[in-house]
């Protein structure tokens, strides 16, 4: 899913990318078009016609036209996208079907708004979309769409439209196991959890020219059904940009009670609202509900996520923070230490940032706590990617407050979240002991 690495100022700024399996009748009035339109929008822009094996004279209609043909490598209509996105260098990127369904006018309607998302979809199913096909087609589509949406908790109506503009900066990287038109709901689920934007555009649908569909009900069910149970397991993972955000109306009730309960109690400790660090930020309502806060994480799609929403957003790791000694009254540091090593430099740059009288407020689980030994494990069989196999490092509520007094803190208050949880808030005396500053130097 990388760009080829030709000279990007020599490449067409659009790409437009039709897969086409036996399409001659089509494309004779297609390509011409999509040329019209390509012309109206003044820009360097080529047309890949990717070919699944056509006998009907295909490739040649294609290149007559003015197309670029490129052969099919993999099966299916996902592996025709990939072979059009690896064919070009263009930093945009168009799909669409070549069976007339997508008119080329709406070209026009998605490169005016390649600034607004990172995808953009031509959809049926939003106000102002409509949709030309049979009774039977629809009902099946709305419910592959309705499923896909509620089941993965994504605020999109037509996620099986293949009329798209992608900005090529969206699919890098991407690895997508779909081979059939699953793919297309792979795409946008990998890359809504990258933490790109995706935007639907209203469209109308119009029915096919010539010839019969290329899906098959059975067999594309089935692939389906496979690739919705492992977009399932990514949409619940922390590899999911809104990962927190969304498990803050969680419908799994321990999920989003968890959540709350956390984000409730820092928001208590917290005193006035400036001057705070939210280190390991993630997607929280925490760092959403503060915001003069500085979030930092390591993790760039949750950043990404995040830069529309949040205006104040640092990447870096913890052990190593960029900010000067003092500069916060509050840091929080809320289910970070345990998914890294237990080192000096990771709490000697908590100490360094905090101003002398500044709160800290610091939560992890307490791995002393039966219950917790009990959630996790259960927490890994339901969302087997999710954080259970992520904490490297287990800290109890002795050893912790321990940790903290041993460093100079004057721990405040300790509070639980379903019993095992444990959140501390700890005050930075405002003379520090020598003795104090030794124990968290690196």
């Amino acid at each position: 899913m990388n760009r080829p690495s030709d000279d990007f100022d020599s490449s067409p700024h659009l790409a437009v990318i039709i897969p086409a399996l036996n399409e001659r009748e089509n494309l004779e009035i297609l390509l011409p078009a999509v040329r019209e339109e390509i012309a109206q929008l003044n820009i360097p822009a080529e047309i890949v016609v990717v070919d699944g094996g056509s006998h009907d004279g295909t490739c040649e209609a294609a290149r007559q036209r003015g197309a670029r043909v490129v052969p099919q490598q993999e099966r299916g209509y996902g592996g025709a996208l990939l072979a059009g996105f690896a064919a070009t260098a263009a930093p945009y990127l168009v799909t669409m079907d070549a069976d007339l369904s997508h008119r080329p006018i709406f070209l026009q309607d998605l490169w005016r708004k390649r600034d607004d998302a990172e995808v953009l979809i031509a959809s049926r199913y939003i106000p102002g979309g409509r949709a030309q096909m049979g009774a039977f087609r629809r009902l099946l589509s709305h419910i592959l769409n309705r499923t896909y949406s509620r089941a993965l908790s994504l605020p999109l109506r037509d996620l099986s439209s293949g009329f798209r503009m992608y900005r090529r900066a969206a699919l890098a990287g991407l690895s997508i196991r779909a081979r059939d038109f699953d793919a297309l709901e792979e795409i946008l689920i990998r890359v809504h959890a990258e933490g790109w934007r995706v935007m639907e555009v209203p469209f109308h649908y119009m029915a096919r020219g010539s010839g019969r569909s290329h899906a098959r009900l059975f067999k594309f069910g089935w692939a389906f059904l496979k690739t919705l149970a492992r977009m399932w397991r990514l949409r619940n993972s922390v590899a999911a940009a809104d990962y927190d955000w969304r498990a803050f109306d969680s419908p799994i009730w321990l999920q989003r009670y968890w959540q709350r309960a956390r984000h409730r109690i820092i928001l208590g400790f917290v005193g006035a609202r400036d001057g705070i660090l939210d280190i390991g930020c993630g997607s929280s309502r925490i760092i959403l509900d503060l915001p003069e806060a500085v979030g930092l994480d390591i993790l760039q799609n949750k950043l990404r996520w995040l830069r529309f929403r949040h205006r104040r957003l640092v990447r870096a790791s913890c052990d190593r923070l960029p900010f000067a000694d003092g500069s916060f009254a509050t840091v929080i540091n809320s289910e970070v230490i345990e998914h890294v090593p237990d080192t000096p430099e990771v709490w000697a740059e908590m100490w360094r940032v905090l101003r002398p009288g500044g709160t800290l407020i610091l939560g992890t689980p307490d791995y002393d706590r039966w219950l917790w030994w009990v959630l996790e494990w259960i927490y890994g069989k339901v969302l087997p990617d999710a954080y259970a196999h992520e904490h490297i490092t287990h800290y109890t509520r002795a050893g912790l407050t321990a940790r903290l007094q041993a460093a100079g803190y004057e721990v405040l208050e300790c509070r639980y979240v379903g019993f095992c949880e444990m959140i501390f808030k700890a005050r930075k005396p405002l003379a520090v002991h020598p003795e104090a500053a030794r124990c968290v130097r690196p």
